[in-house]
């Protein structure tokens, strides 16, 4: 066995630990997504997956963000975040935000690195910061985003011969359509405050 397949397993095990407790709104998730970005750095910068790997270091610090976010009591209710829907403004800023990343993203990838994909490359980044920026905050509609990801990132990792990672891809995107479900069930059932 490779370094590298021990490293996508390993991976693959902690993003279905990261998965389970997304799905169940769980802290915990975030604690997932602080570990899974170094294993993840390493594959991608090995695959020339450049802009994957650029993310992954912003997946850290969003990590130790939602964790706190997710976690802290909030002073006007005593409770923690709820799961609430985007409104207008910030579905819009969102959208934005995604189209300005993808062609800064794209661009910096064709004019630096030797990337064989830098359109495919640099959406997924881009809806990735947005979704899991999405995610910190707890807006049910993340899982949209990420049911989109994980539609393009399956045959992107294919392409770069990934072994296990299109399986967890794959997975994700059956995932993320029932985790929405499930998040509008939780957003529905929370006690009024």
């Amino acid at each position: 066995m490779t370094t590298d397949l021990i490293l996508e397993i390993a991976g693959v095990t902690i993003g279905l630990l990261y998965l389970y407790w997304e799905f169940k709104a769980d802290a915990k998730m975030w604690i997932a997504s602080v570990i899974m970005p170094a294993i993840s750095m390493w594959l991608y910068f090995s695959k020339g997956i450049y802009a994957d790997f650029a993310i992954n270091i912003y997946y850290l610090f969003i990590g130790i963000y939602g964790y706190w976010n997710w976690t802290r009591k909030r002073s006007d209710t005593g409770r923690t975040l709820p799961i609430t829907h985007v409104t207008v403004r910030v579905g819009g800023a969102c959208v934005f935000a995604v189209l300005i990343l993808w062609y800064a993203i794209s661009w910096a990838l064709i004019n630096f690195t030797d990337s064989t994909i830098p359109y495919v490359d640099g959406f997924t980044t881009a809806m990735s910061v947005v979704g899991l920026w999405m995610g910190a905050k707890k807006y049910c509609e993340q899982w949209l985003v990420w049911f989109i990801v994980n539609i393009v990132t399956v045959p992107m990792h294919i392409s770069k011969g990934l072994v296990f990672y299109p399986c967890l891809y794959g997975l994700y995107t059956v995932i993320s359509l029932l985790g929405y479900r499930n998040w509008i069930r939780l957003m529905r059932n929370r006690p009024a405050a």
